[in-house]
């Protein structure tokens, strides 16, 4: 009996084995799988419908009376704002690849993935899309940071375009049957009126009769001298003045452009509305940075970590008296900055779940942390009449206290 048992044990020893040697063979690792549509069914799908609610992160704009929150790649969300203690959810666009918008009198600009559509607002009851600029605009979708390889067997066909990816667990493949996540990112990417103001991760700017884009690499300019007969006017790469940074925001003060990319701000002279040109340039590592400017002084927010690079946290301050030379005046380290905005010497920044933080700018050289409102705050408009603040799945708007305080006025729910 104790032979037998012996060797019974044996044969479930081996067993055993054999399994864990199948399971060592099935590891699993994560895959990124385009998302594919038609452009057919993308500008089929856009339309305008009555108010709704939300759950998608976005950004705030402006514009006269209306507040426009901008639910990425949902559509955009038309508020009353009128009386900022009580604004009205009164319209929705449907624009299932919308990332930025801009106003100028009764028009609209927004972006669908690669179209450019223009809308007239004269009558936000009736809101009418009377433009579109197919295939004008450059898109890149964000590549997900923790994906292990990419599998390059979904391609685009016909008018399909790649608008995101899904991260799938497939068994880990054989070394001469893959493409690495980085290599396959590193191939994938390469009419007279008021206009209205977006927050410090705006892409679109208008100046003139000129709108102005950005894609990663590249500014695009449009012609909207007439709105209904808006067209696309040319596109100015610009690596060969930037050095390959990624460009995420752009702020106008009067004819200058501010981008703000990856390795640093970049300064465009748009005098001539629709031939801008490099003048100059303030670099750092590696990060993900908004810049907003006041008279002679720029702010920029540099986040480090994850995607953005391994820069520590902080806040620069640039002078940029002289356009074709920003020097650098100072320095504050601060916990996950992302959108900021200045007005009458004070700064407001957005720190994520660590609030808003309100400082004193009046000496550029050196801010005071006055203030910290708690929340999760990404963004900030400041208007003349008020503070506008976004953050996740909401909008907060205050007034301006003494001594560099805020009282609530509403608080929107997405």
């Amino acid at each position: 009996m104790k032979k037998i048992y012996l060797i019974a044990a044996c044969i479930f020893s081996i067993l055993i084995s054999s399994c864990d040697s199948d399971d060592s063979a099935k590891e699993q690792a994560r895959f990124a799988v385009p998302t594919l549509k038609s452009l057919a069914e993308i500008r089929g799908t856009v339309s305008v419908n009555s108010a709704r609610q939300t759950n998608s992160d976005g950004k705030i704009y402006v514009a006269e009376n209306y507040l426009f929150y901008i639910a990425k790649e949902q559509g955009v969300h038309v508020f009353n704002n009128a009386n900022p203690s009580a604004p009205i959810n009164i319209a929705f666009i449907n624009i299932e690849g919308v990332h930025d918008i801009s106003v100028k009198g009764n028009y609209l600009f927004a972006d669908n993935f690669v179209d450019l559509l223009v809308f007239d607002i004269s009558n936000i009851q009736n809101i009418t899309l009377v433009r579109t600029v197919q295939n004008s605009i450059g898109f890149s979708p964000v590549f997900p940071d923790d994906a292990e390889f990419y599998d390059y067997t979904v391609t685009p066909v016909g008018d399909e375009i790649i608008t995101g990816f899904a991260i799938e667990m497939r068994d880990r493949p054989e070394a001469q049957e893959i493409i690495l996540a980085e290599d396959a990112l590193a191939s994938f990417n390469g009419a007279n009126g008021i206009v209205g103001t977006g927050g410090s991760y705006a892409r679109f700017q208008i100046r003139n009769n000129a709108l102005y884009t950005i894609d990663s690499y590249k500014l695009n300019v449009f012609n909207i001298t007439n709105p209904i007969t808006t067209f696309f006017d040319k596109e100015v790469y610009m690596t060969q003045w930037f050095g390959g940074g990624e460009f995420e925001t752009l702020f106008i003060q009067k004819n200058i452009l501010f981008v703000g990319s990856t390795t640093g701000m970049y300064t465009v002279d748009a005098t001539d509305e629709f031939n801008p040109y490099f003048v100059s340039g303030f670099s750092h590592a590696t990060a993900c940075d908004p810049v907003v400017v006041y008279e002679d002084t720029a702010y920029i927010t540099v986040r480090g970590g994850s995607s953005c690079g391994a820069i520590e946290d902080q806040i620069n301050v640039i002078d940029v008296t002289d356009i074709s030379n920003p020097t650098l005046l100072s320095t504050y380290l601060i916990g996950e900055p992302y959108g900021l905005g200045i007005k009458n010497g004070t700064l407001y920044v957005g720190c994520g779940n660590n609030g808003l933080k309100v400082f004193n700018a009046a000496n550029s050289a050196s801010l005071t942390l006055e203030n910290t409102y708690e929340g999760n705050v990404k963004d900030i408009i400041p208007l003349d009449s008020h503070l506008i603040v976004i953050g996740e799945n909401k909008i907060t708007q205050y007034s301006y206290g003494p001594n560099f305080t805020l009282n609530l006025l509403s608080q929107i729910n997405l």
